[in-house]
């Protein structure tokens, strides 16, 4: 009996001082990988990451950086799997269903990703009137009353975004017609991100397309502050003429922001998916 008791408690030994080796190593080989990527190597950061997870399979951590790495290099799929195994760890945590929806948008899945926008949002009920991500994909999937009152909730969490502005008048051509959609917009005092109020404009009826591009080049911008700016001027004039029913001059502004400005904003996404949607479907299907 007494070796039996001695077997198994030497069996629990090693297995601690076993686990607790490879946490060490899995933490080691994580901040290499972060090491790299800091460096400008994520395929490396990649391979050490999933080294570490080896290591140590259920490492919180590691399964986070690489996710998120996998997200930025735009492997969402991957991402996607990454994410379902830490909600697999922690059910509970709202952020992870909030990145999983953001992936699964990226690949043109709406309704999953309003499923788990809403599932985030159930967690942490805090989340919902800033929720502008879900209002969005509420567009995409032709849900318009909903994305129209995601979007009024969001104007409660901040009221100088033409963005939330334009959005909820997207919603609303879509329901109730162009000129209602006009007579109700959002009132926007002065966002300050350039062209914006000219967009803001636009959509009011108060400036022309050109009048958008035109303030994109104020003040003589960077290369980079400029790119931005095209890329907000060519998405949503796309949308805008997308909303006035105008599928031509919609798509060569979308093209143009998602081929020709890319930047590293979720917006950037958006553009890609408008395009996607109206060019034969869903990325992989809406599973």
């Amino acid at each position: 009996m007494r070796a039996c008791v001695l077997a198994a408690t030497v069996t629990i030994v090693l297995g601690a001082l076993s686990s607790a080796r490879g946490e060490e190593t899995a933490a080691a080989l994580l901040a290499e990988a972060r090491a790299a990527l800091a460096a400008g190597r994520p395929e490396e950061a990649l391979g050490l990451a999933g080294k570490a997870i080896e290591e140590e399979p259920d490492s919180r951590g590691a399964y986070r950086f690489r996710a998120g790495l996998l997200d930025r290099m735009d492997e969402h799929e991957r991402a996607i799997a990454d994410y379902d195994k830490l909600i697999e760890l922690d059910p509970d945590q709202a952020e992870l269903y909030d990145l999983r929806g953001s992936a699964r948008f990226k690949l043109g899945r709406i309704e999953p990703s309003i499923t788990d926008f809403d599932k985030a949002i159930e967690l942490a009920p805090q989340r919902e009137r800033e929720h502008w991500k879900r209002g969005i994909s509420y567009y995409y999937a032709g849900r318009y009353d909903e994305g129209r009152r995601q979007f009024e909730g969001y104007q409660t969490f901040d009221d100088n975004d033409v963005e939330n502005a334009v959005w909820r008048y997207l919603c609303m051509a879509k329901s109730e017609g162009v000129e209602r959609a006009r007579q109700s917009l959002l009132k926007i005092k002065d966002d300050r991100r350039v062209p914006m109020m000219q967009v803001y404009a636009l959509f009011a009826g108060k400036c022309e397309p050109d009048d958008v591009l035109e303030a994109t080049r104020a003040g003589d911008p960077g290369a980079e502050e400029l790119k931005g700016r095209l890329f907000y001027a060519h998405l949503y004039l796309g949308l805008y003429f997308d909303a006035a029913g105008d599928a031509t001059r919609a798509r060569e502004h979308v093209v143009t922001a998602a081929d020709e400005h890319r930047i590293g904003h979720y917006m950037w996404h958006v553009a890609r998916v408008h395009r996607m949607m109206h060019e034969g479907g869903r990325e992989e299907g809406n599973q």
